[in-house]
């Protein structure tokens, strides 16, 4: 598994992304492991009931800047280890969208570094969302 890449829904879970960062070398040094969950929410950005999400990504290059979020993120805050993971495809309301999930020996650390690949991995992976609600459907770019 690599620590930034894209899935197709049901090829990964949380539960997957938290049994890889234990079977790390450097385990022995973490004292927490914090993790976002984005979730498909039933409100859309025009104030409609969601029907679904669907997500694209351009494959190849998203995997490589996940990646590379991840390891600047462990760099840049010392941190054991960090796993972006993000489902492609139809997701309906409630369903996993991303699994962002840092492993170190401190919560401050953890938490910062957290907060970061979260913001960073929205801005820069080309991951585009189509959302379909009640009232329509429309693409929602990284900046909204």
């Amino acid at each position: 598994m690599r620590k930034g890449e894209v899935h197709r829904k049901g090829e990964i879970t949380l539960q997957n992304v938290i049994d890889e960062i234990k079977k790390n070398p450097r385990i022995s040094e973490v004292g927490a492991i914090a993790c976002f969950v984005g979730i498909v929410r039933g409100v859309g950005k025009d104030g409609g009931r969601v029907e679904k999400l669907e997500f694209e990504a351009y494959e190849e290059q998203a995997n490589e800047i996940l990646s590379k979020i991840c390891e600047e993120t462990i760099e840049k805050y010392d941190v054991v280890d960090v796993h972006i993971h993000h489902n492609i495809g139809t997701l309906n309301v409630g369903e996993d969208i991303v699994y962002v999930v840092v492993a170190g020996g401190h919560r401050q650390e953890v938490f910062q570094a957290l907060r970061e690949a979260v913001e960073r991995f929205k801005k820069e992976a080309p991951i585009w969302k189509k959302e379909y609600t009640d009232k329509g459907s429309y693409w929602i770019t990284n900046k909204d």
